[in-house]
């Protein structure tokens, strides 16, 4: 991320030393949404950056940015004018409408499973194993978590509900603490970490959705029935997130964007990615500011007590303000005609500096114009590839450097990123491709695209700066055949320590094939010799092996060295293979195996012995921690079952004695291990294959009542590719 953003800002630099210091004064800045992140900067940007770009097209002449704001930082973007419009909880909505004068222009219709809804609530959560706690009542005395403490369905909203049943959680609680995001709080009830939980409602429903976490892991405390809302729900229902503008945002471009959220379909793409289903007009907030009123909360914290020396006191600075403005006023004539003074001199010297600056940049760099003709190169363009700036400027840029796809696959013209970047002006970074030399070689590179603009504001031609990654690329490959041979090394292993089973069940089928054949010369030299009961015994012989090639089969392609490629595989067919290998240490060790596979699984995109080793390193420690119970009680249970259309979830169970909580913490550390033989690198090497498939590796167990492993593969190639 470090490396792309400097890529921007040297790219953004540029633009600005090409395009002219008039021009880049003269462009207006985007116009600036800030969302609330209540679950993490990453999740906001791809919820509503389709929106931003959906008003960009609507709202012409503008572009649209997404601007995340944690909680503390909503109140200072808006007093400071850093944006234009705020999409926040109806709780902070309030306290800007009543202090920063903001006003509601459209009312979120959020997305509750296939119905819009323009409400929303609390819910106030535990583990559906904690017997003792059931209602607000039983929360005296327990560890909570919520969101924070402005979060209005993350907290606020459930604080009303505890006050009416006379409970104050900065009082009765044994502590109360703030996650930040709501899937913190979600995973920290899940993990144990604190007795009880509130977020707002959807939220177990998404997580579920998305394979995070299980709804039959939690319960609701004091459920609420809803005839019109069906989500699990703790509290009073309240109005959903308003679109708000500040007040110095003209009302003509807020006109503009309520038509436009207003006439949104319901069934918008950017609807689909921020799990809504278009807008409607600005509902009525007064429940959310009586909550305020009944909570004695800003802007209500000092209702029916404000008085003229507090007035005085709490706008001192406007009359301070007014004095510094009378005074400055002169100052602040005689510094604008400084500046533009300043301006002229600046750009002359940006002008006759421009060339310096590029050449000091270790990134190579080079201009286009709209025939697709080099324009100016670095000296670092020149060192990089070979090609000196004589021969590049005034030649064709893709025909020289960019003219092959890494696979060696002629790369057209009309896809050429650099092309597309000065006919539609919008900025691009690819972060793999290959570039030519002179000398006739190829290397990897990493590059942004900008439009470069004219004095009109037109584009003339593009920027390019780019980055030699054949280090780092090495560096990836080193680690990636690391993580191979350390695999490999885990699977010898393996198999020398199932080698005396393996053995014997290889030689059951030997012996009845010795036995068979003995008897079948026996039957050739009878002076009766009987064909049927001869070709019998023979078909005998030829089951028995099929039966030891199956095994040696299967053992030969488990200690392999596997190919870097991965392909679909059918993950009951894999799961069926490793049976095989594990039936002769099943009999030894007097376990039964259950298989609960679910038939109607999609297809997944892995490698195959990768995934063979991690189900056999979980199924072969569940059967060694049974080995300390009663042998009538050992039952291994091997589970497929759909995470929904993302991924696929394979679970292994055991009714051995469990996880205790010291080693649960460093469980997949690399050499830790309980057993007195073990190497400690069964997990670590397992938990590292599923990462690399973009999956999940995690355990779900406690002291006595036996341990669970599960595991995730994606069903999206794109995420099933080791990037």
């Amino acid at each position: 991320m470090t490396t792309r953003i400097g890529l921007w800002r040297l790219t953004l630099l540029l633009t600005l030393l090409f395009g002219g210091v008039e021009q880049a004064l003269a462009n207006e800045p985007p116009i600036r949404i800030g969302v609330l992140s209540h679950r993490g900067d990453e999740t906001t940007y791809r919820m509503w950056r389709p929106t931003a770009e959906y008003l960009a097209q609507a709202v012409h002449g503008r572009p649209f940015e997404i601007v995340p704001l944690d909680f503390d930082e909503v109140s200072e973007a808006v007093r400071f004018e850093e944006v234009d419009f705020v999409l926040v909880n109806p709780g902070i909505y309030v306290n800007l409408e009543v202090l920063c004068r903001v006003s509601r222009i459209a009312t979120l219709n959020n997305l509750v499973g296939d119905e819009p809804r323009n409400v929303f609530g609390g819910v106030v959560f535990t583990r559906r194993d904690r017997t003792d706690i059931n209602t607000f009542a039983d929360l005296k005395g327990k560890h909570m978590m919520g969101v924070d403490e402005t979060s209005l369905g993350g907290f606020q909203m459930a604080w009303r509900e505890m006050r009416e049943e006379g409970l104050d959680p900065y009082r009765d609680l044994a502590s109360l603490r703030f996650g930040g995001i709501h899937d913190e709080v979600v995973m920290a009830v899940l993990s144990g970490e604190v007795d009880v939980g509130t977020v707002r409602t959807d939220i177990l429903e998404r997580m579920h959705s998305a394979g995070a976490v299980s709804l039959t892991d939690f319960k609701v405390l004091s459920p609420r029935l809803h005839p019109e809302f069906f989500f699990e729900l703790s509290t009073r229902l309240y109005p959903e997130w308003p679109f708000s503008k500040l007040q110095h945002t003209p009302n003509e471009l807020a006109q503009k964007v309520a038509v436009a959220l207003l006439n949104m379909p319901d069934d918008h793409p950017a609807g689909r990615a921020g799990n809504y289903a278009g807008w409607t007009v600005p509902l009525d907030y007064q429940p959310v500011h009586e909550l305020f009123q009944d909570l004695k909360l800003p802007p209500y914290a000092e209702l029916g007590r404000f008085t003229l020396m507090d007035a005085m006191r709490k706008y001192w600075y406007w009359l301070l303000a007014g004095v510094v403005f009378i005074l400055s006023m002169a100052f602040m004539t005689t510094w604008v005609a400084r500046l533009n003074r300043e301006l002229s001199r600046a750009k002359s010297r940006l002008e006759r500096r421009h060339e310096l600056i590029l050449n000091s940049v270790a990134d190579g760099i080079y201009g286009v114009d709209l025939q697709g003709n080099s324009t100016f190169v670095n000296r670092a363009m020149e060192r990089i590839t070979g090609w000196s700036a004589e021969e590049l400027i005034g030649r064709n840029q893709h025909e020289i450097l960019h003219h092959t796809h890494p696979d060696g696959s002629p790369h057209p013209p009309h896809e050429c990123p650099v092309f597309a970047t000065y006919r539609d002006s919008i900025p691009r970074f690819v972060d793999d491709d290959v570039f030519w030399k002179r000398d006739g070689s190829s290397f990897p590179v990493e590059y942004t695209s900008t439009p470069l603009k004219g004095e009109q504001g037109s584009t003339v031609g593009s920027v390019v700066v780019f980055r030699d990654i054949s280090a780092r690329k090495s560096a990836e490959e080193a680690a990636r055949q690391h993580q191979m041979d350390l695999a490999h090394v885990g699977r010898l292993s393996t198999m020398g320590e199932m080698a005396s089973g393996i053995a014997h069940e290889i030689n059951q089928p030997l012996t009845a094939i010795a036995t068979n054949a003995h008897a079948c010369i026996r039957l050739l030299e009878s002076p009766d010799v009987s064909h049927e009961r001869v070709a019998d015994v023979i078909e005998r012989i030829a089951a028995q092996a099929e039966r030891a090639g199956e095994i040696i089969r299967h053992l030969r392609q488990f200690v392999r060295k596997e190919q870097p490629e991965r392909k679909e595989l059918n993950i009951n067919q894999l799961i069926n293979e490793v049976v095989v290998l594990l039936k002769p240490e099943l009999n030894k060790a007097g376990v039964r195996l259950r298989l609960e596979l679910d038939e109607g699984l999609p297809m997944v995109h892995a490698q195959h012995i990768q995934i063979d080793q991690v189900i056999l390193n979980l199924a072969r420690n569940a059967i060694e921690a049974m080995q300390e119970v009663d042998a009538s009680a050992r039952v291994l249970t091997v589970q497929t079952a759909s995470g929904g259309r993302n991924a696929v979830i394979v679970s292994v169970s055991d009714t051995g004695p469990g996880i205790t909580d010291a080693v649960r913490g460093k469980l997949f550390d690399p050499f830790v291990t309980t057993k007195s033989t073990g190497m400690g690198l069964g997990l670590s090497i397992s938990r590292g294959i599923i990462d690399a498939h973009k999956g999940t590796l995690y355990a779900d167990s406690g002291p006595g009542r036996g341990a669970l492993f599960r595991f995730t593969l994606p069903l999206d190639r794109e995420e099933g590719e080791a990037k």
